[in-house]
């Protein structure tokens, strides 16, 4: 079965720093799109940051500059190195893998990890 596992996440301080990991198995890592989102309390889940197959990289505005994804194929995993929190960016972080175009598409998730960032 597919499974795409989050880890990393926890309590930070402002302006501190965290990197979120998720590993998937059960899929052919290397042709999916990886992607993260996340959603606070009371909020729609949003998007974060993603990364395409050939490492082509993209982010909401409110992150960029602070935030990085990254992926390594040949451990089947992808991070977001996470820089100058602050308390908006709590939330659950979920990551996501996508494949396909057209009318054959396929999109899986993670279980979801908590960001907390406070004093």
């Amino acid at each position: 079965q597919v499974q795409l596992v989050e880890s990393g996440g926890g309590l930070v301080q402002p302006g501190g720093s965290v990197r979120l990991s998720c590993e998937a198995s059960g899929i052919i890592f290397k042709f999916y799109i990886m992607a993260w989102y996340r959603q606070a309390p009371g909020n729609q889940r949003e998007f974060v940051a993603h990364i395409n197959t050939g490492g082509r990289e993209s982010y909401v505005d409110s992150v960029k500059g602070r935030f990085t994804i990254s992926r390594d194929n040949a451990k089947n995993t992808v991070h977001l190195q996470m820089n100058g929190l602050r308390p908006e960016d709590t939330a659950i972080y979920y990551c996501s893998a996508f494949i396909g175009t057209g009318l054959d598409e396929r999109t899986y998730w993670g279980q979801g990890i908590q960001v907390t960032v406070s004093s």
